[in-house]
């Protein structure tokens, strides 16, 4: 049997301490967003100086884009095994959840605004970004079709569906942040229960597969009612 070696020394250590980093950008970035937030704020926050910080990660921008995709894996655990509308169904969690952490989600909706610019650094963040989030979409909403949860829906009319969803939920959070006194989550939920039911008319739920019944052994007696 191939005997396994477990990293030690330095190479775990840099690895321990590039995720310490992350963790303080996040904090840092959420806190006092991507223009306010600086690498010395980062560095004294893990307690070590700037040049140590150039170490693991080229500039602030290479930071940024550790830290969201730190982000985007904890969005993933938000939906780990959800299938068909049950993807859908969790959306205003993940508003709620973006209602603790208005730096973040403050960060995200001025970079893909700012990333409209062709030039901007974060171009190709933002559209594969949003290519990512539109097809999860889509890939949900094709299973739920696939169920029977939905109506008669073509893969055109469920990407623009999917489309529309992310559009809704972005723009409510961007109003949120502008006035953060509304009830985001709440008036998101509201305008999704409306979508969903629009998408369930005419759906066609599959019938669980049942047993068959037992069937008496063949040398048993013949009863009558």
């Amino acid at each position: 049997m191939a005997k396994v070696t477990v990293p030690r020394g330095p190479y775990q250590t840099g690895i321990r301490r590039r995720r310490e980093i992350v963790e303080a950008a996040l904090r840092i970035f959420a806190r006092y967003g991507y223009a306010g937030g600086s690498l010395r704020q980062i560095a004294d926050d893990v307690g070590v100086t700037p040049a140590a910080l150039a170490r693991h990660f080229e500039n602030k921008y290479g930071l940024l884009q550790a830290v969201l995709v730190r982000w985007e894996e904890e969005t993933d655990r938000h939906f780990a095994g959800a299938q068909g509308l049950e993807y859908f169904r969790g959306l205003p969690g993940l508003v709620e959840y973006h209602a603790t952490e208005p730096g973040l989600i403050e960060l995200l909706l001025t970079l893909a605004t700012e990333a409209t610019d062709p030039q901007h650094p974060a171009r190709d963040w933002a559209v594969a970004r949003y290519e990512r989030v539109v097809n999860l979409g889509v890939r949900y909403l094709r299973e739920a079709r696939e169920l029977g949860e939905i109506g008669a829906m073509d893969d055109e009319q469920i990407e623009t569906e999917a489309r529309g969803v992310f559009a809704l939920m972005d723009g409510m959070q961007l109003q949120w942040l502008l006035d953060p006194s509304l009830p985001v989550a709440r008036m998101f939920q509201v305008q999704l229960d409306t979508i969903l039911e629009r998408w369930a008319r005419g759906a066609k739920p599959r019938r669980q597969r049942t047993r068959p019944a037992k069937l008496p052994p063949a040398n048993a007696p013949v009863t009558t009612p």
